[in-house]
C-alpha cells in the first residue's frame, strides 16, 4: 500500500530540454597552426559550435590524425587536415581552395600559426629573421588574401588574428617576433577598414604568456642564455610583467576567437583585444 501512495504522488520526471543549437551551425573554419597549444583550443572551440574546420599544422602524421579523429569523436563536426607550409604563398592558397572544395567555403579565418627565435639584434640569425616574417606575419596575408573575396562574395566572414602582447610591447632578444606580432595589429586594422562594409570583420587577439610547446622553448632558450633554472625564468622573466604571476589559458583565447566569430561581434572590427593578465595596463 505504502508503494502504491508513494508512486501515485511521485511526480513525472521532466523532459530533457532540447540541445541548444551550436552558435556558428554551417559555418566553415580555417585555424592555422592548430595541431597543438592555442591553435588546437581554438579549432576544438569552433567546431564545438558547429564549424566544419579545416587543420593546419605540424607534427607526427598519425598523431595529427588522431587530433582530427578525436575533435570529430568529441564535437560530432567535419574536421580535415591540409599540412601547407605557412612560409609558401601558393600552400597556403591551396589550403584556403582545399577548405571551399571540402566544406564548401571559407567563412572564418584564425591565422595562430608562429615560430619564436630569442637573440640580441647583433647576433639574431639572418635566416631566422626571415622565417618569423614570412611565418608570424607573410603567412596572414596571403591566408587573407586568398579567403577574403570568398568572405566579400557571401558578404560575411570572420578574420581573427592571433597576435601577441609583443604586438602591443616589446621585449628583448625578439626582435622578430615583435616586429612581426606589431605587423599583425596593423594587418588587422587595415583589412577591418577595407571590408567595413563587406560584413566581415578582422580583430586581433593579443595573448600575453600561454604554456605552449613554443613557450617551452623559450624558457628552455631563456634558461640557457641567462644561464638560469627553468622555474626562475618562469617566474623571475616570463611572468614578470604578467601582474597575475599565472599562464594565460589556451582555452580563453579559444573563448574569445570563438566570441568574435559570433553574430553579437558583428560590430568589433580592427581590435587588437589584450589577454595577458593586466600586462599593458602597467
Amino acid at each position: 500500500m505504502l508503494d502504491e501512495i508513494t508512486k501515485s504522488q511521485a511526480k513525472p520526471a521532466p523532459k530533457a530540454a532540447p540541445a541548444p543549437k551550436a552558435g556558428l551551425t554551417g559555418k566553415v573554419a580555417v585555424v592555422t597552426g592548430s595541431t597543438s597549444g592555442i591553435g588546437l583550443a581554438i579549432a576544438r572551440g569552433l567546431a564545438a559550435e558547429g564549424c566544419a574546420v579545416m587543420l593546419n599544422g605540424l607534427g607526427d602524421a598519425s598523431e595529427i590524425e588522431r587530433t582530427r579523429r578525436g575533435l570529430v569523436e568529441e564535437t560530432g563536426a567535419a574536421v580535415d587536415y591540409h599540412g601547407a607550409d605557412m612560409r609558401d604563398p601558393a600552400a597556403i592558397a591551396g589550403m584556403i581552395d582545399a577548405a571551399r572544395a571540402a566544406f564548401g567555403n571559407v567563412d572564418i579565418l584564425v591565422n595562430n600559426a608562429g615560430i619564436q627565435h630569442v637573440a640580441p639584434v647583433e647576433a639574431f640569425p639572418a635566416d631566422k629573421w626571415d622565417a618569423i616574417l614570412a611565418i608570424n606575419l607573410s603567412a596572414a596575408f596571403h591566408a587573407i588574401r586568398a579567403a577574403l573575396p570568398h568572405m566579400k562574395a557571401k558578404a560575411w566572414g570572420r578574420i581573427v588574428n592571433i597576435a601577441s602582447a609583443h604586438g602591443l610591447v616589446a621585449s628583448p632578444f625578439k626582435a622578430a617576433y615583435v616586429a612581426a606580432k606589431h605587423g599583425v595589429l596593423g594587418l588587422t586594422k587595415t583589412v577591418a577598414l577595407e571590408t567595413a562594409e563587406d560584413g566581415v570583420t578582422c580583430n586581433a587577439l593579443c595573448p600575453g604568456y600561454v604554456r605552449t610547446p613554443l613557450v617551452d622553448k623559450q624558457i628552455d632558450d631563456q634558461a640557457k642564455a641567462h644561464n638560469i633554472p627553468r622555474d626562475q625564468v618562469i617566474r623571475d622573466v616570463l611572468l614578470a610583467r604578467q601582474p597575475t604571476k599565472k599562464f594565460v589559458e589556451a582555452e580563453e583565447v579559444a573563448a574569445a576567437t570563438v566570441f568574435l566569430c559570433m553574430p553579437a561581434a558583428a560590430s568589433i572590427t580592427g581590435v587588437a583585444l589584450p589577454i595577458e593578465g593586466g600586462w599593458t595596463a602597467q
